[in-house]
C-alpha cells in the first residue's frame, strides 16, 4: 500500500511538472562537478629518486659544497641511491622538516640554498 501511494505521488510530481511547462533541472553529473582537488605536493616543486636533469644536476653540485654530506658524489644529472642518502644525511644534520626523507622539496630546497649561495640564477 505505501508502495502504490509513493508510485502515485511521483506520478503527480510528474504531471504537475509537464504541465506547467517547467522541468526540474538536471542532477550536476561528472562534469558539472567541480575538478578534483590537486593532491598535497602539487605546486610544489620537488626532486626524487628516479629523476634526472639540470636540476639534479644543480642539487648535485650544491651538496658537494657541503662538507661530508654528498661524499664521492657525481654531477651526472641522475638521482640515484647515493643523492637520495645524501639528501636525507642533509636533512637529518640540519634538522629540515617538510620534506620526505630523501626527497628534495621545497624545505630541504630552501635551507640547501642559505648554505650555498642563495637560489639559482
Amino acid at each position: 500500500m505505501a508502495a502504490a501511494a509513493l508510485t502515485g505521488f511521483g506520478g503527480a510530481l510528474l504531471l504537475s511538472e509537464r504541465n506547467s511547462g517547467r522541468h526540474a533541472a538536471p542532477a550536476p553529473g561528472p562534469s558539472a562537478t567541480a575538478p578534483p582537488a590537486p593532491p598535497p605536493s602539487a605546486g610544489r616543486a620537488f626532486l626524487r629518486e628516479g629523476d634526472a636533469g639540470p636540476e639534479v644536476t644543480e642539487l648535485q653540485e650544491r651538496l658537494l659544497r657541503v662538507p661530508d654530506v654528498y661524499r664521492a658524489g657525481t654531477t651526472d644529472g641522475g638521482y640515484d641511491a647515493t643523492l637520495s642518502a645524501a639528501v636525507a644525511r642533509f636533512q637529518l644534520r640540519y634538522g629540515v622538516r617538510g620534506d620526505e626523507t630523501g626527497v628534495y622539496g621545497d624545505d630541504t630546497r630552501l635551507a640547501l640554498e642559505s648554505r650555498t649561495g642563495g637560489p639559482a640564477t
